[in-house]
């Protein structure tokens, strides 16, 4: 599901809400996850998941092109970890490979 997508559906469910209202809605909800990682707090949302940051430490890597060695620089990477009843609901959907 894209972002455009989770506003449509906002909208739908919710008539009295105005487009531009449940676009407004989803960016400020967005913003503030954003937001809060980029100070380095942990969100957490209650039968959803959590988002958090993982530490990456700097590495050696490769120029897939050339093969050179090149230094990649250490950094922090957002990671999801979803809730027990999101992965329960995932589970029960039935969906198949």
């Amino acid at each position: 599901m894209t972002r455009s997508e989770l506003i449509a559906r906002l909208a739908e469910r919710f008539p009295q809400l105005v487009f531009k209202d449940a676009e407004l809605s989803v960016k400020v909800l967005l913003d503030a996850i954003a937001g809060a990682l980029a100070q380095g707090e942990r969100v957490e949302i209650r039968g959803f998941g959590s988002f958090s940051l993982n530490f990456r430490p700097a590495r050696q890597g490769r120029n897939p092109k050339t093969g050179e060695p090149v230094t990649v620089p250490a950094k922090y990477a957002p990671h999801f970890k979803a809730g027990k009843e999101l992965r329960q609901r995932v589970d029960r959907g039935g969906m198949t490979q």
